[in-house]
Formats: structure tokens, sequence, C-alpha cells
């Protein structure tokens, strides 16, 4: 763990307040050189409504916390080659895989989702996972 670890991982939980979602709020901040270079949280698509549930379901196209700041950061121009991805929840597998993709080199997280399989793909491809525990 850095000196920096805590501080992001409670930056990146109040960005989750941003989600319109009910059953979870999730947020995340891509950090590179000790800067931000993005951000997300889950919701649904730019343009659509922020409903991300029909009664107590997801809808199928809610995006994750995780893909929000890797898209956000693609469309910027800049590079999330060799960055830190601070998330409040572990990623899932399909996060996992686009994380993986854009070259991020360490996961810090504070809280397990319900499956560790994005988890296992990450450490199989040599990504430095961290658990960070904050109030």
């Amino acid at each position: 763990m850095n000196k920096f670890d805590d501080k992001y991982i409670r930056m990146a939980k109040i960005w989750a307040t941003n989600s319109y979602c009910k059953r979870r709020q999730v947020g995340a901040l891509l950090v590179k050189d000790k800067m931000i270079i993005s951000d997300g949280y889950n919701g649904t698509p730019s343009g659509f409504e922020n409903e991300c549930e029909d009664g107590n379901v997801t809808k199928p196209y809610v995006l994750h916390a995780e893909a929000n700041a890797i898209s956000k950061v693609a469309k910027s121009g800049n590079s999330s080659d060799g960055a830190t991805l601070y998330v409040t929840a572990s990623p899932c597998i399909e996060c996992s895989k686009l994380i993986i993709q854009a070259g991020i080199k360490r996961v810090v997280y504070s809280e397990d989702y319900r499956l560790d399989d994005g988890l296992q793909l990450l450490r199989r491809a040599g990504i430095e996972v961290e658990k960070v525990e904050v109030e």
C-alpha cells in the first residue's frame, strides 16, 4: 500500500454517490503519475434515462464504474497504460478484461464483489491487486 491509496479510495467512494443506481453505487478513479486521469461511476450510457433498475433488477445495459472510467480516458486521448485503478468494489470478470486490455497495472479496491473471478483473472494477468478497507 502506498500513502495515497487510502485517499484515492475515499475519493472513489465520494464519486460513487453520483450514481443513480439504487442497489449499489460504485465509483472508480484512474490515477497515473499521481494525477487523476479519469473517473467513473456505475450508471446508464450517456443520453439514456438515469434509472439503473427495473424493480429490483439491474438493467442489462448499465455500465460499471470501471468501464465508464476506461471509456472516458480512451475518449480523452490519454493513456491508461501503467495506471492504477481505484474502485470501491472489486471488478467483475468483464471489467477485469477491460482493465487488462487498457494496460492498467494495479487495482486497489475497498469492498468484495459477490464473485471473485475478476480478481483471479487480474492476478493471472500479473496485475497487482490490493484491498484497502476504509470507513
